[in-house]
């Protein structure tokens, strides 16, 4: 396929194809989830989209026929469009349970599209999700690290903080990285347009959709900071119980994530205010009116921003893999946080995040505090906009640049 552009979920993906008789596949709005199963599936699946009007009528009218007439190995794109084949595609399958891969399905509305996954194909469908594309599939390296593994062979000379801050700037969508010479604001004024006409709507059926997208920028304005529900209603004249439902719709759209504080008590982590990362800094920066880089870099938001492009790439790696992520945030009363701790294979990895092009050794203080509350984090990382590599307390301290993230 021209320009396609490989993706770091493809081997998960073809393990699950291998494993489960179904597979779902959700993620955002153009984050490359056709493209990905079109391209992988090419001489296997034929593809049936349920986005075109016609064949979703046939397909919620008469769903017995239309699966008789698309018989598996098939893909069905937009299945959230056509919620009546779930129950029909589990018979399908209970009549052939070893057979593994019959079924693909996609989607990129969370909440009813899971709920009725839930129902109808429990133990039956592997789910996946994909996000837009890392630092590593935008830059076409092959992954030969992770979060939790330090490089071998060292870490490539990075992009430095303007080319960071311009890569920020565009957003890891698809088809900006692709059509290189595509202007993102335009693409990003039509996106969130096409996102507040069909997946908002059709998610909790908000009425005022100009009041919506005022809610969203007030998130953006907010991106990495602690959410008080209470002050964005009154900053905006929502009640509590609207703000609750939109950011559950942000959510269910995979647009923001929420990290929720670390604690050793399960039932803590619920109790405090959660952070709201939002999944691509592009989309942050076109609600939010930033134009340049330097305004990113310069501006009130450009830390913020760095951290959550990071805690982006984090989440990508793990579902990338497969893991459903396990990131919070770390905070305690007394004033002491680090930006984000990764739980992977029962260990704690706490990451600090900073904009600076220059280490400094303070920068490590949050992760040392970390790892002193927390003796069983063996290990800390501070990830910068560098080059250098740096090793502190006896190397379970490792300051790296921004560019390992293309390694993973």
């Amino acid at each position: 396929m021209k320009n396609y552009l490989s993706r770091r979920i493809e081997p998960v993906l073809g393990k699950c194809l291998r494993e489960f008789p179904c597979v779902v596949l959700t993620g955002p709005r153009q984050s490359g989830k056709t493209t990905l199963v079109r391209h992988f599936l090419r001489e296997t699946h034929a593809l049936i989209s349920l986005d075109e009007p016609d064949v979703r009528e046939v397909a919620r009218r008469d769903p017995r026929t239309f699966l008789s007439t698309n018989k598996p190995p098939v893909i069905f794109d937009e299945i959230q469009y056509a919620p009546e084949l779930l129950n029909y595609i589990k018979h399908h399958i209970d009549k052939n349970r070893n057979m593994k891969g019959q079924y693909v399905l996609t989607g990129s509305q969370m909440f009813p599209l899971m709920s009725n996954v839930s129902e109808s194909l429990a133990g039956r469908a592997s789910v996946l999700t994909l996000h837009p594309l890392s630092w590593g599939e935008r830059l076409g390296t092959l992954p030969s690290s992770s979060p939790v593994e330090y490089p071998v062979n060292g870490i490539p000379g990075g992009p430095g903080p303007d080319g960071i801050a311009e890569g920020m700037l565009r957003g890891g969508f698809p088809e900006l990285t692709v059509e290189k010479d595509r202007d993102s604001r335009r693409w990003y004024s039509s996106y969130v347009q096409t996102y507040l006409e069909r997946d908002v709507r059709n998610l909790r059926n908000v009425g005022d959709i100009e009041e919506f997208l005022r809610f969203i920028k007030a998130l953006a304005a907010r991106n990495g900071q602690l959410i008080n529900m209470a002050d964005i209603g009154r900053d905006i004249g929502l009640a509590l119980n609207t703000v609750k439902a939109w950011i559950s719709i942000l959510v269910a759209s995979h647009q923001v994530v929420l990290l929720r504080p670390y604690f050793r008590n399960m039932g803590k982590r619920l109790v405090k205010s959660p952070r709201v990362y939002f999944m691509d800094s592009g989309l942050v920066c076109y609600l939010s009116g930033i134009q340049t880089a330097k305004h990113l870099l310069n501006g009130p938001m450009g830390g913020a921003l760095f951290e959550s492009e990071f805690i982006a790439e984090l989440i990508k790696w793990n579902c990338n893999k497969g893991y459903q992520p396990a990131l919070y945030s770390w905070r305690t009363s007394d004033g002491k946080e680090v930006d984000c701790v990764m739980e992977e294979e029962g260990r704690l990895w706490p990451f600090e995040v900073k904009s600076s092009s220059t280490f400094k050794v303070d920068f490590a203080g949050a992760v040392a505090d970390f790892m002193e509350t927390f003796p069983e984090a063996k290990h800390g990382r501070v990830v910068y906009a560098g080059e250098k590599v740096w090793s502190l307390a006896d190397d379970r301290i490792t300051a790296v640049p921004f560019s390992w993230v293309s390694m993973w």
